[in-house]
């Protein structure tokens, strides 16, 4: 049978780049600052690199897509080699888990589960990662419990906040109406304001909390990723404060020589300029 040239130089490809860590990671020869890492000090990296990831998507940049996937191939590579220092598993036991993982999770395009709309398919994954948890608890691993467990504790808030408020709302506990929603986002800001007219200003950080949680849980009622929300927000303050920085410069003068009501103005001509050509504002 011939082989695939194609899948020959992706496998030639990924050994030559777990060869490369190899070498990096060799304490005589190699990288002393790769030598010397572990995986507390490289998931910050990990992380990092999958948001960079994320970033060239939202500005459809395709090159650099193509440079920060491996940026972040890389970060799998160097963990599952620090793991084969140790002994634990190797690049090739991470492939095999996660090709494994998806033939069982996907019995509708491996096994005899046929024709199966997208929202069966959600159905269907849910049920097995619940048989495969049963299975790990069953063996003896530890298996967290609870109906909010699974939600891992270093993802960012907003989204820690939203898979909660799901997994809370699948046992029933959760708003039906979002206007209810939306009173309790009213609630949480008049006890702001409450706290800060009675001098408890070591209870504002908790009062916002509590804000940003139910304004989540508002966003979550009409399928709006918060964070997708909040980083469109922050690419459109960016977009309009350039712009406010273009006029000024334009008069000579930069944000620290305007007064807030010069900026407020040219805040609005910018949100005004962008309706005009038909940039998503708000």
């Amino acid at each position: 049978m011939a082989t695939d040239p194609k899948s020959d130089r992706t496998g030639d490809a990924a050994r030559a780049l777990v060869a490369l860590m190899a070498r990096l990671r060799d304490r005589e020869h190699g990288c002393p600052w790769d030598a010397e890492q572990s995986f507390s000090t490289i998931a910050p990296y990990t992380i990092e690199e999958a948001y960079e990831v994320a970033d060239a998507i939202e500005r459809n940049n395709m090159p650099a897509l193509k440079e920060e996937l491996g940026d972040l191939l890389f970060q799998v590579v160097f963990h599952a080699r620090m793991a084969e220092e140790q002994r634990a598993f190797d690049f090739g036991d991470v492939v095999q888990a996660i090709t494994e993982k998806l033939i069982r999770r996907h019995p509708h395009v491996f096994g005899d589960a046929k024709g199966v709309t997208p929202e069966a398919v959600e159905g269907l994954w849910a049920r097995i990662k619940a048989e495969e948890k049963a299975e790990r608890a069953a063996r003896g691993s530890h298996v967290e419990q609870g109906a909010l467990a699974g939600v891992p504790v270093n993802l960012p808030a907003l989204t820690r906040a939203l898979k909660l408020q799901q997994k809370a709302s699948k046992v029933g506990f959760d708003w039906h109406d979002p206007k209810a929603v939306l009173a309790k986002i009213r609630e949480e800001a008049d006890e702001i304001a409450e706290a800060i007219d009675n001098g408890e200003h070591n209870a504002v950080g908790g009062e916002v909390g509590d804000l940003l949680f139910a304004v989540v849980n508002f966003a979550r009622h009409f399928d709006i990723d918060p964070e997708d929300a909040l980083r469109a927000t922050n690419l459109k303050f960016g977009r309009r404060f350039a712009a406010i920085e273009r006029a000024l410069a334009a008069h000579g003068k930069s944000p620290k020589d305007a007064t807030l009501s010069e900026m407020d103005a040219l805040w609005d001509e910018a949100k005004a300029a962008e309706k005009v050509a038909g940039v998503q504002s708000g």
